[in-house]
This record gives structure tokens, C-alpha cells and sequence, in this order.
């Protein structure tokens, strides 16, 4: 009946099991342990409970992904100034794409997490903004 219909739920709503199976995918995920048994044991849960749920439970985290779009002057350095000031940010930069320069600017549109409890993405704009080589920063809806 429900087979292949997902709910969004707060893990804080659903037993331990699945906060569980969760850290164990992470474990294995990550590298920290090679097998799921190790990663079961890691996680407090059983291996058959690991088998049951794994396909079926994930975790949601694309909340905070941010999508910027910004010319940048021609010059050596400028995208990895752009790059170090979203670290500095502590943004996690999923990709980046870059057009070849034309009229001496090259367009620019970067995907990144970003912690919004911690900072704003007009703070963000504004620091990226400041850059010397940056003629201009949005960010795309």
C-alpha cells in the first residue's frame, strides 16, 4: 500500500533503530569502519536490524544549499580568493562551474552548503562583494 511513498519526519519523532542505522551508513560512508557489522556494533544496533532498514531510511540535509552566479575579472587568483572567502564562511562548495572569460570577465555559478543559523548568505554576498576581482555576486533562486 505505502511501499513506495517517503515521508519527511524530525528523527526526534522515530525510535532509536533508525538514528542508528543512519550513524552506521554514515560510519561506512566515511570510511571510519570497513564492514556493516563493525558499523552496526559502532552504532548500537544489531546487524540484522542495519539489513532491515538500511535501504529505506536517509537522511535529508540539503537544506542550506545556496546557489551563487558572479562575474569575475580575468585575472590569476580570483576564483580561489572567491573560494577562500566561502571557506572562510565554513561552506561546504559542492561544485563550481565557470565559463570561458569573455570582455576580460568570466561567469561564475557555485553550489554550496552553508550553516545559516551562523551566517547569512547577505553576509556571505557582501565578503565576496568586497573582493577586488569580483565585479559582481547574486545568489540564484
Amino acid at each position: 500500500m505505502h511501499k513506495n511513498k517517503l515521508a519527511l519526519v524530525n528523527i526526534s519523532a522515530l525510535p532509536e533503530i533508525f538514528a542508528g542505522v543512519l550513524k552506521a551508513k554514515q560510519l561506512l560512508a566515511s570510511g571510519d569502519v570497513k564492514t556493516a557489522s563493525e558499523a552496526a556494533q559502532k552504532s548500537g544496533i544489531s546487524r540484522s536490524a542495519f539489513y532491515k532498514y538500511k535501504d529505506s531510511v536517509f537522511l535529508y540535509n540539503e537544506q542550506n544549499v545556496v546557489n551563487l552566479r558572479a562575474m569575475l575579472l580575468d585575472e590569476a587568483g580570483n576564483l580561489s580568493e572567491f573560494l577562500a572567502v566561502l571557506y572562510k564562511f565554513h561552506a561546504n562548495v559542492l561544485t563550481v562551474n565557470q565559463g570561458f572569460p569573455s570582455n576580460g570577465v568570466a561567469a561564475i555559478t557555485v553550489s554550496a552548503r552553508i550553516d545559516t543559523e551562523k551566517h547569512s548568505v547577505d553576509d556571505i554576498l557582501e565578503a565576496l562583494t568586497a573582493l577586488q576581482g569580483v565585479v559582481s555576486a547574486e545568489r540564484i533562486i
